[in-house]
This record gives C-alpha cells, sequence and structure tokens, in this order.
C-alpha cells in the first residue's frame, strides 16, 4: 500500500478537531476505505504524530486514533492551511524531492519563517 499524504493531512485535521482527546475518534472519509485509514493512522503512530491503539482483530486491520502528540500539533499547525499545504507540496515536489513528514517540514520552515 502506498502512503498517502493527503489521507494523512486530513486524519491530522480530524484528530485536531475532535473536541475530546480520550477514547478513540472516529474516522471516516470519502474515498478511503476503513483499512487505508487504518493503515495510515499506523503510520502516524509510528512516526509519533499520534497515539493509537491496535484495535486488530485474526480477521480485520484496525488502527484507532486517540490524539496528536506534541509532533503532531506542531505539524499539523504548519499545514493546516489550504494555501499552506499546496504552496508546501509544491514546493518539495519542484526540488524533486519525495513528498515525507521531513520534507513537508523543510518546505514549510523554508517558506513560512
Amino acid at each position: 500500500m502506498k502512503r498517502d499524504m493527503e489521507l494523512i493531512r486530513k486524519i491530522l485535521v480530524a484528530i485536531e478537531d475532535h473536541p475530546k482527546a480520550q477514547g478513540s475518534i472516529p474516522l471516516h472519509f470519502d474515498d478511503y476505505s476503513d483499512y487505508d485509514v487504518s493503515y495510515h493512522v499506523k503510520l502516524l503512530a509510528d512516526h509519533g504524530l499520534i497515539e493509537a491503539s491496535d484495535c486488530s482483530t485474526m480477521r480485520d486491520f484496525c488502527w484507532q486514533a486517540k490524539r496528536l502528540s506534541w509532533d503532531g500539533h506542531d505539524f499539523i499547525d504548519a499545514i493546516r492551511d489550504d494555501s499552506r499545504w499546496k504552496s508546501a507540496k509544491r514546493w518539495v515536489l519542484d526540488a524533486g524531492k519525495t513528498l515525507t513528514i521531513e520534507t513537508l517540514k523543510l518546505a514549510v520552515k523554508a517558506l513560512f519563517q
């Protein structure tokens, strides 16, 4: 499965917008399966941007988001705005780089600080 940075951003924004930072946060997006969302929640947890729980069973793969980490808040603060997000992505791709959390952080720093 390929990493989808658009879905990663959607997940981070949805977690931040959730009114409570306890329990599991329901995440459902048009055009993305529950498996896709779970996979990206796990990636975000592995990278330390969120806290999440593995709720997988023998039949289903399921990761549920709980809350943003400090780094997750910092990252979403930098890319929440649509124009900043698009500018950062364009800057990274125009430089011939791969879209990753790290390259997006560098782009935001170069463009907006």
